[in-house]
This record gives structure tokens, sequence and C-alpha cells, in this order.
């Protein structure tokens, strides 16, 4: 049976068998674990947890699921790691899933890849097992899972802020979650959370992220853009960090020069088209041809494999998305 995360939540207190729980979403994951441990704490089921290593640790497993302590009636078992069972471990658990048993073999793995979801473990988890993929990959189920998390702290939001938390944190939950945290600590007394509170809050931090290097690059605010970056260097931000956000709005502007009309479809967010828009429309497309090779230069100094100054790569690189040139001459 496959469950997505939201499904998963309401089968937790009835959970027998074996499930497995993979996926790249940290508080998705953290949360069922929570929700399962909290279960086996109500009902007094004694819970182990085994780190796999290698294909052997499997047969530990399987001992262990059929050998109750004399105080326990039930068990659970907490499997962490990325090694399936091989044949032999495979005959284990399909023994152990035909014994009907109150037991219950909680896998937890990272990301799969499409091959790994054909292997033969997903395959037997499917047709006799839960199969848990904890993934958000849309907008209505990202903002339905931190829904129930501002309903925990007791806070409600605007439509509008919704899109402005998610459009902040670029999809990441976990980050999402703890400024919804922040908000309502921030702002206890009120009774709808608008974007002006998390914009205020979130401000109130007193640094930028990479997030307002984007906003203040495709404004071609050249002088914010290098405030936040010479800050984002002085507080030990990765360059690679920095580099990767500004190729990722290189790419995303070449893109729609290329495409116009499908601003959407290559990834850029609904409620900043128009910002991508005005940047094209203030930068010059013959800038465009050499924004590749300065990424390329940029990458190869920030892992030494250059003589050339990353920093000062990408500051030209700021100042071209800018619609400005740091140098009289490209090769100056």
């Amino acid at each position: 049976m496959k469950l997505d995360y939201l499904q998963a939540l309401k089968r937790v207190d009835a959970a027998r068998g074996a499930w497995v729980l993979h996926g790249q979403e940290p508080l998705l994951e953290q949360n069922l674990i929570d929700a399962f441990r909290s279960t086996w704490q109500k009902q007094d089921i004694e819970r182990q947890r085994y780190d796999i290593s290698s294909v052997a640790d499997w047969k530990t497993v399987f001992n262990a699921l059929n050998s109750l302590s004399l105080f326990s009636t039930q068990l659970a078992i907490e499997v962490h790691g990325n090694i399936k069972p091989d044949a032999s471990g495979l005959k284990l658990l399909k023994s152990y899933l035909q014994q009907d048993s109150d037991n219950l073999l909680l896998v937890v793995m990272p990301k799969q890849d499409a091959n790994s979801l054909k292997s033969s473990f997903f395959q037997v988890m499917d047709a006799n097992g839960v199969n848990v993929s904890l993934v958000a990959n849309y907008p209505k189920d990202r903002q339905q899972i931190l829904s129930i998390e501002a309903e925990k702290l007791g806070i409600k939001l605007a439509n509008d802020a919704w899109q402005w938390l998610e459009q902040h944190h670029e999809h990441n939950l976990l980050a999402a979650k703890n400024s919804l945290m922040r908000v309502a600590d921030t702002f206890a007394e009120v009774e709808i959370i608008q974007i002006e509170h998390l914009y205020a809050c979130l401000q109130d931090q007193s640094r930028y992220s990479t997030y307002d290097l984007s906003d203040a690059l495709l404004n071609g605010n050249l002088l914010q853009s290098i405030k936040i970056f010479q800050y984002l260097i002085a507080s030990g931000e990765p360059m690679s960090l920095i580099l990767w956000s500004i190729s990722k709005e290189m790419r995303l502007l070449m893109q729609l020069f290329e495409q116009p009309q499908n601003a959407l479809q290559i990834g850029i967010w609904k409620t900043k088209v128009s910002l991508y828009q005005q940047a094209l429309r203030r930068l010059s497309p013959q800038r465009f041809l050499t924004w590749p090779q300065l990424l390329i230069r940029i990458d190869a100094a920030i892992k030494g494999m250059s003589r050339e100054n990353p920093e000062h790569l990408i500051l030209q690189a700021i100042t071209e998305m800018c619609g400005q040139t740091l140098f009289a001459s490209q090769h100056a």
C-alpha cells in the first residue's frame, strides 16, 4: 500500500506489520517518527532501534522481531539506513509479514531514486506493507502540511501570507515551520498573521539571506546587492551557496528570454513573474552571452582550480545582473 504523509499521519495509531518511510523532507520524517514514538509510549509498546550498516544487520532485526521480551506483548522496531535486505533478508521479511503479527517494523530511509523504488524490497512493501513517500511536490500539499503546523502553534495566516511564506523559503518546509514558530512567539495576540507580520518578524533577525540577494539582483539594486553579498561573506555563508543563488537567477532570466510565454513552466513563481520581466527589460541580451562562462569561472575559483579571486568574480556577476559593468572591459 502506498500512502502520502497526511494519509500516514492518520494511520499511525493502528500501524502494524512493516512500514517504510523515505524522502528528502526532514520535517515530515521527524513529525511521523515523533507520532509513532508517542503512540508506542501511550500503548506501552516496547521500542528498539537498529542502524543498518551492512546487509547482515537485517538478520538481527528479524530475530528481534520474532523474540518479545518477558515484559512486552508488542514490539516496535525502528530501523534507519539505506541498505535494503538481500534475498535471504527478503525471505525473512515475507515470512514476518505472513505472520499477521501485532508488531511493527518501521524502516526509515533517505530519498530513493526510481530504480530503487522498483527493487524487490519496495515491491514486497507495496504489496504487503506500507510505503510512505515523504514528499510535498505541490503548493496545495505544502500549505496543508504547514497549516497543521500553524494550528499546533495556535496561529492563522492570511492567504497571501501563505504564498509569501512559501516563496520566501522556496519549498523548505522545515525552515517555513521555524518561521511559523518565530511569528507565533512575536505576534501571539494577532488574530490573522499578514505578510507584514511575517516580513517584520523575519527581518528582525538582523541578517540577510541568499533570498534577499536574489530579490536585490532582480530589482537591479546594485548597492543593496553588494551590501547583502558582503554581509553573507562576513557571516560565513558558503561561497558555493551564493553562487548557486546567482546561477539560478541567471539561468531563469536566460530561459525566460528564450521562452517569454513559459515563465511558470520554467519554475518562476507566479507572484514573481513581473519582477523577472522587468529585469529582462533592463538587461541587454548581449550580456547573457558572457554569463555561462562567468559562472564556470566562479565555480573553478571557489574550488581552487584557478588563481582568480572568487569574491571579485561574484561581484562581477552581481554588477552584470544589475545591468552595470564592474570593469571598463570584460577582459580588463
